[in-house]
C-alpha cells in the first residue's frame, strides 16, 4: 500500500485558512478536555501516524488511518462531561461524512453532530451532548487515503466526580479499644481444625496483645519476635459474613492502609482480604469458596499484588495456588503512607468483574468469563467476611525471595497500620447473567476437500479456516479460557498430546463455546522406528483407543500424530546413516498410524507434524495416507509456501505453530547470546506470521499460533502470548488478525529500554526503559531475572530493586557470574503487560587494596575428593581463579583457612560462594594457627558474593560454616582477604 505523505505544515496552513468552517467558534469558557487523553482508532496508516498525535497538542503530528471506510478516533476524557464543542484539524486527507458521538461506556453511542458536507481545514463544531468517551466517526472520506487529523480537541466542563455508592458497614478504629462486636480476633498458629500455619507456612503466632488501636484513629497490627527467636503477630476477622455482592449492584470493599516499613522485611506478608463466608467453620473448602487478595505485598518490596482464588487446588480454572494475579507490580509510597486499597465486585454486567484499585485508579481486572460460570459463582455468589493480618514467612514470601524467610536479620515490631475499613454497595441494572452454552449433538464431519493449489477444510460441510493456537493451561481446566479465546477470535487450539482423564473435558468445553481441537499424539523422539516393534505396535494400539474414545466428541478438528520426531531425530548421538534410517522408518510408521486412524474414524483428517518443511520429502515418499501435511515454523515462516512449490507436493498444509523468531533464529548480542526479539517487534512478528499464512488460504488452511500459555519463564516470555495469565501485545495482534476488529484495551508499550553491558556480581544495576500506554493508563513495574543462559534453568527470580523515577530502578545485581537476562514487566490494570528484556554480564567486583590470599598456602577440613576437574582442593579457593572452587565433604561444619605468611592488618574478606553455600558462618583470624578470635559472623548468608568490610589482624585467616544451605557441603569459587 502506498504511504499517505503529509502536505508541508506551512503550505497546509495556508489553504487552511481559506477553508476553516465558520459552524461557530470554541466557547472562551469551555476547558479543553481531550488533551493528552488516552486515544485510540479503529486503524493508523503506519508507525508515525498513532491516535495518540490527534490529542497531543502538538499541530506537527497526525493520526491517518488506512484507506477504507469507515473509521473512528476515539478520546477517553476519563470522566463524564459536558460537550459544548469540537474542532477538527483535518489535514489534506479529510472526513466528507461523519459524526460526533459521545458514550458513556465507549460502547453505546449517541450522535451529537452530523455532515455529509464536511469541507477539510479547520472546523469548530458547536455541539451539545454528555459522555466520557468522544468519536469522531467517519463514513466517507474527500479522496483515496484515508481520514487523517492533526488535532482533535474536546470542549466542555466536567462535573466534580460523585460517589455512587452508599456505606452499609464501616470502621474507623476511634477509641482506644478494638470493638469486638465488629471484629473478631484470631489467635494462634491455624484455625480450629485447619491446616497448620494458617494454611500458607507462616511461621507467627496470632495474640490479641499484637492488636491495639493508637487511640488517634488507628488500628496497629504488630510483628515481634522474641529473644528466642519466635514471631507472633496478629489476625482480625470482621464478624460479620454476609457482606454479598448482589445481582444488579457493585459491591465496594475498601481499607486505608499503611503497610509495613521497616529496615529489613524478608519474610513480612501484610494482608487484606475477603473471604467466602462459607470458610468459617470448615476451614477445607478453599479455594473453591472464594478469596481476594485486596492487598498484599511481601518482604517489604514497595509492591502489590491483588488476586482472585477460586476454583480447584492445584491447577483448575483459576490457575492455583497463584489465581488469578495481577502479580507484584509496583506500589509506590505504600509503606511510608496510607493508600486506599479496594475491590469492586460488579453484578451489573452479563461478563461480571472484580476491579481492584489503589487510592481509585485501577490496578486488575479479572471477568466471569475468565474463570467459567460455576467457578465464578461458587467463588462469588454469597456473602464475604474481611480479613487484616499481618503474617510472617511462608510460601510466598520464600517464593519470591528465593529462600526461606524470615532470617534473622529481619526486622521485629514492623507494623501494618489502617485507618478504616469500608462495605458499600451502589444499585444499577440487573443483567442477563452469563450461562454456559449447550454441548454441540453429535460428531462433526470434516474434510480436505478441493483439488490442487485450491483446496479448502470443511466442517460439516462449511469453509473452515483455523484461526488458532496452540493450548497450554491444564486440560481439565478448560473451563476457565475457552471464552477468553473465543473472545479472541480462536476457533481451533492444539494439543501435543492425549490426557486420557482430561481431553474429554477439554474437547467438550472448547465445542460449548465454538472451539474446535487439532489433537496431538505423542510419540517418542529419538525412538528406533526401524526395529522396536514392541513400541510402535503398543503406541498404534493407544493411539486407536484413544481415537475410539474421542472421535465422537464435537470438538474434534483433526488428529496430529507426532511432533517434531524427524528433525531432531539428528539429535540422539545416532550416525547419519541411522538417522537417515530412522527418519524413514518414522514417516512410514505414521502412515501406519493413519491408515489405523481412518479405518476406527473416517470422519476426521489425519496429519503429522515436524519442524521443518524438510521433512515433508518423508512424509511425501512414505506417508501417502495422511490427509494434509503441516509445520511448525517461526522466523522462516516466509519460505514455507515456497518450499511447497518447489517440492511438488500434492496436499494442502496447516501450521501448527507460528510465532516471532525463536531463540534459534536470531543473531547473538553484544553478551554472546541470542539477541531476544523486543516486546514490539514480537507484536509485529505475529502479524507478519498471520500475514505470511493468511496470503496462501487455498493451499495453507490456517495456523495454531504458539502460544496460549500460562509459563512466566524464560521460553514463556520470548513466546507465550498469555504469560503469567496476562495479555501481550502478541495475543492482541493475533485478535486483530482473527477478528479483524481493533482492541479497546492494549498493553503498555515499552519502546527502549537501557542497561549496561556489564555489572560487578551484587553491584547497583542501573535499568531504564521508556513506557507508554496506549490508553493512558496507570503503570506499575516489576523487574525479573534469568540465568538461563548460566545453568539451563529457564525459571526467573524476583528482583531486589528500588523504583527511582517514572521508568526508572536500580536493582542488586545477581551474584553469580556469567550474563543474565533482566526483564521489565509494564502492567497496566487491565490484565495486559508489556515486557521487555536485556543481556548483562555479571563480572566479579574490584576490591580495592591486595589480594593477601591469592596464591598463599590453604588448608580445609576436608574436601571433596572428586569434581569436574578431579578434587575440589582447598587451594583453589586462593588461585584467582572463578571457574575452580574448593568443596567440602558433605558435612554440617567444614572450615577452610589461608596462610598469609606474616601478620597482617585485615580490612577486607570476600567470599564467593558456589551454590553450596553456607547460610550460617563465622571469620576468624589467628597468629599461631590455634587460637582464634571472631571477625564475623551470620546465621542469614544467601550465597553469592559476601564482601565484608572487617576489622583485625593475623597470619591465619578461616572461613568456618556452621548451617549449610543445601545437602551438600561447602563450595567456594574464592576466598579474597584484604
Amino acid at each position: 500500500m502506498r504511504t499517505h505523505k503529509a502536505i508541508p505544515l506551512v503550505l497546509l496552513s495556508l489553504v487552511a485558512a481559506f477553508l476553516t468552517v465558520a459552524q461557530g467558534p470554541a466557547r472562551a469558557a469551555d476547558t479543553l478536555l481531550s488533551q493528552g487523553r488516552p486515544t485510540t482508532a479503529s486503524t493508523q496508516e503506519s508507525g508515525g501516524t498513532a491516535a495518540a498525535n490527534a490529542t497531543d497538542g502538538n499541530a506537527g503530528t497526525r493520526w491517518s488511518s488506512q484507506f477504507a471506510d469507515p473509521q473512528w478516533l476515539r478520546v477517553d476524557l476519563g470522566s463524564t462531561a459536558t460537550i459544548t464543542s469540537v474542532t477538527l484539524q483535518w489535514e489534506a486527507a479529510y472526513g466528507r461524512a461523519y459524526e460526533i458521538q459521545t458514550s458513556a461506556d465507549g460502547t453505546t453511542w449517541t450522535k451529537i453532530y452530523g455532515t455529509t458536507q464536511g469541507a477539510g481545514g479547520t472546523e469548530n463544531l458547536t455541539v451539545s451532548g454528555t459522555g466520557r468517551y468522544v468519536r469522531l466517526y467517519g463514513t466517507a472520506r474527500s479522496g483515496g487515503y484515508g481520514y487523517s487529523l492533526w488535532e482533535f480537541k474536546v470542549y466542555g466542563t466536567t462535573a466534580p466526580p460523585t460517589d455512587a455508592f452508599t456505606t452499609v458497614w464501616s470502621d474507623s478504629f476511634d477509641g482506644t479499644t478494638l470493638n469486638t462486636g465488629n471484629w473478631l480476633v484470631r489467635t494462634g498458629t491455624s484455625y480450629p481444625g485447619g491446616a497448620a500455619n494458617w494454611g500458607t507456612g507462616s511461621v507467627e503466632t496470632a495474640a490479641t496483645s499484637n492488636v491495639t488501636l493508637d487511640g488517634a484513629g488507628k488500628l496497629n497490627i504488630r510483628a515481634v519476635r522474641d529473644g528466642a527467636g519466635t514471631w507472633t503477630s496478629g489476625r482480625i476477622e470482621t464478624q460479620r459474613t454476609d457482606f454479598e455482592p448482589l445481582a444488579g449492584q457493585l459491591t465496594r470493599f475498601s481499607a486505608v492502609i499503611k503497610q509495613p516499613d521497616v529496615a529489613n522485611a524478608l519474610g513480612y506478608w501484610p494482608g487484606f482480604r475477603a473471604t467466602g463466608a462459607a470458610y468459617r467453620g470448615n476451614y477445607t473448602n478453599w479455594p473453591q469458596v472464594g478469596e481476594t487478595d485486596i492487598m498484599t505485598d511481601v518482604n517489604g518490596r514497595s509492591q502489590l499484588a491483588q488476586t482472585l482464588h477460586c476454583g480447584t487446588a492445584p491447577d483448575g480454572p483459576c490457575g492455583e495456588y497463584n489465581g488469578r494475579s495481577s502479580g507484584l507490580a509496583s506500589c509506590t509510597g505504600c509503606q511510608t503512607g496510607f493508600h486506599e486499597y479496594s475491590q469492586v465486585v460488579d453484578r451489573t454486567k452479563t461478563d461480571e468483574e472484580i476491579r481492584f484499585y489503589v487510592d481509585g485508579r485501577q490496578t486488575w481486572v479479572v471477568r466471569e468469563s475468565q474463570v467459567g460460570v460455576a467457578a465464578w459463582q461458587a467463588a462469588v455468589h454469597h456473602g464475604f467476611f474481611l480479613r487484616l493480618d499481618l503474617a510472617i514467612g511462608g510460601s510466598l514470601p520464600n517464593a519470591i525471595a528465593g529462600r526461606t524467610t524470615p532470617t534473622a536479620d529481619t526486622t521485629s515490631g514492623g507494623v501494618l497500620s489502617v485507618d478504616s475499613v469500608s462495605v458499600a454497595r451502589s444499585t444499577g441494572t440487573t443483567p442477563t447473567p452469563m450461562t454456559d452454552p449447550a454441548l454441540p449433538a453429535g460428531p462433526s464431519v470434516v474434510k480436505v476437500t478441493g483439488t490442487q493449489g485450491n483446496w479448502r477444510l470443511q466442517v460439516n460441510g462449511a469453509n473452515f479456516q483455523v484461526k488458532g493456537l496452540t493450548y497450554g493451561p491444564p486440560q481439565a481446566a478448560a473451563d476457565g479460557y475457552m471464552r477468553d479465546l473465543r473472545n479472541m477470535g480462536v476457533n481451533t487450539i492444539r494439543t501435543w498430546g492425549v490426557d486420557d482423564a482430561s481431553t474429554p473435558t477439554l474437547l467438550d468445553r472448547a465445542a460449548r463455546q465454538g472451539i474446535k481441537v487439532i489433537v496431538g499424539h505423542w510419540l517418542n523422539q529419538g525412538a528406533d522406528y526401524v526395529n522396536d516393534t514392541a513400541y510402535m505396535n503398543s503406541v498404534k494400539t493407544e493411539i486407536v483407543n484413544r481415537v475410539n474414545t474421542l472421535k465422537n466428541h464435537p470438538g474434534v478438528l483433526m488428529w496430529d500424530v507426532g511432533n517434531e520426531v524427524i528433525l531432531t531425530m539428528q539429535d540422539h548421538g545416532l550416525s547419519a546413516a541411522e538417522v537417515e534410517a530412522r527418519r524413514a522408518g518414522y514417516a512410514k510408521f505414521v502412515n501406519q498410524v493413519a491408515q489405523a486412524i481412518h479405518a476406527a474414524d473416517p470422519n476426521h483428517p489425519v496429519t503429522s507434524t515436524d519442524a521443518y518443511t524438510g521433512a515433508w520429502p518423508y512424509y511425501k515418499q512414505y506417508a501417502p495416507d495422511l490427509d494434509l501435511l503441516a509445520v511448525n515454523s517461526y522466523g522462516a515462516i516466509g519460505n514455507v509456501y515456497n518450499d511447497w512449490l518447489a517440492g511438488g507436493y500434492t496436499k494442502p498444509y496447516v501450521v501448527t505453530e507460528a510465532g516471532p523468531a525463536g531463540e534459534w533464529e536470531v543473531p547473538n548480542d553484544v553478551n554472546g547470546v541470542p539477541a531476544e526479539p523486543t516486546d514490539l517487534q514480537k507484536r509485529d512478528g505475529y502479524t507478519n506470521s498471520w500475514n505470511a499464512i493468511n496470503a496462501h488460504p487455498t493451499v495453507a488452511l490456517g495456523a495454531t499460533e504458539f502460544h496460549y500459555g500460562l509459563e512466566n519463564d524464560f521460553g514463556g516470555v520470548w513466546l507465550n502470548t498469555f504469560t503469567g495469565g496476562w495479555r501481550r501485545h502478541g495475543y492482541y495482534s493475533l485478535q486483530r488478525a482473527y477478528t479483524g476488529q481493533a482492541p479497546a484495551n492494549t498493553p503498555p508499550e515499552i519502546t527502549s529500554m537501557t542497561v549496561p553491558t556489564s555489572v560487578p556480581a551484587g553491584g547497583n544495576l542501573a535499568v531504564s526503559v521508556n513506557t507508554t500506554d496506549p490508553q493512558g493508563d496507570l503503570i506499575r513495574y516489576n523487574l525479573m531475572y534469568s540465568e538461563k543462559h548460566i545453568t539451563g534453568a529457564t525459571g526467573l527470580a524476583n528482583v531486589v530493586f528500588t523504583e527511582t523515577g517514572p521508568g526508572t530502578f536500580t536493582a542488586k545485581a545477581p551474584d553469580k557470574l556469567g550474563v543474565w537476562k533482566i526483564y521489565v514487566y509494564a502492567f497496566d490494570g487491565h490484565g495486559n503487560v508489556g515486557i521487555e528484556q536485556k543481556s548483562v554480564r555479571v563480572v566479579p567486583p574490584v576490591i580495592s587494596g591486595t589480594n593477601l590470599a591469592r596464591g598463599k598456602p590453604a588448608t580445609a577440613s576436608s574436601y571433596q575428593p572428586t569434581g569436574t576437574n578431579g578434587p575440589q582442593l582447598p587451594s583453589y579457593a586462593v588461585d584467582g581463579d572463578y571457574a575452580t572452587r574448593w568443596a567440602s565433604e558433605w558435612v554440617g561444619s567444614a572450615w577452610l583457612q589461608v596462610d598469609l605468611g606474616s601478620v597482617q592488618p585485615i580490612r577486607h574478606v570476600q567470599l564467593a560462594w558456589e551454590a553450596a553455600y553456607a547460610t550460617g558462618y563465622r571469620l576468624e583470624t589467628s597468629t599461631d594457627g590455634n587460637t582464634w578470635t571472631q571477625m564475623y559472623a551470620t546465621a542469614s548468608g544467601d550465597g553469592g558474593f559476601d564482601d565484608l568490610d572487617v576489622t583485625g589482624s593475623g597470619r591465619y585467616v578461616r572461613v568456618t560454616g556452621t548451617a549449610r544451605a543445601t545437602g551438600y557441603g561447602y563450595s567456594l569459587w574464592e576466598f579474597g582477604v584484604y
